[in-house]
């Protein structure tokens, strides 16, 4: 089941959603962090997330699996410029390692993009490491890659930079 978050559940997930990001690093994502990683270090970013769901600067959406824990979770980020009021960006898609490949990641994508389009918010962007789990996922979406960079950033172990993939999608 996939759920819009306000604020104040966000709050009230704050354990559930610092687990998640903190067991997505430990795993190999890379989703800005590196390692050592842990559960304040994830409890910090997401403290920062509820101000910005506060301002109504960005939407959270959780998926929760068949016994109804948190295990995944989507950010639709609104805080565009001015001239960018059409435009929303796909941050920190994460699931959980023990709940993945149940469909989660994608419930989450639609559901995001409904929203999206809900909010005439009709371009949506995201970018994730080139050949991740994510890209398929994104691509079978109807995601668009539009550019590689290489080398834009050190995955969590601190080894060798990767690159990036930067896609965006037209909303109906």
């Amino acid at each position: 089941m996939i759920r819009q978050l306000d604020a104040a559940a966000m709050q009230a997930a704050l354990p559930d959603l610092a687990e998640i990001l903190r067991d997505c690093v430990a795993g190999g994502a890379s989703v800005n962090f590196l390692l050592p990683y842990s559960a304040e270090d994830a409890a910090q970013f997401w403290r920062k997330a509820i101000m910005a769901a506060t301002r109504q600067e960005l939407l959270c959406f959780g998926a929760f699996d068949a016994t109804g824990q948190l295990s995944g979770v989507v950010l639709l980020g609104l805080d565009t410029p001015p001239n960018q009021p059409h435009r929303g960006e796909v941050r920190k898609m994460l699931v959980h390692r023990r709940a993945r490949r149940q469909g989660l990641a994608r419930a989450l994508m639609l559901a995001l993009e409904a929203e999206a389009a809900r909010l005439d918010r009709r371009l949506l962007v995201l970018d994730t490491n080139q050949g991740s789990d994510a890209e398929p996922l994104y691509q079978s979406l109807g995601y668009t890659c539009f550019g590689v960079v290489p080398g834009y950033s050190i995955p969590p172990d601190g080894s060798a930079p990767t690159a990036c993939a930067f896609y965006y999608k037209f909303l109906p």
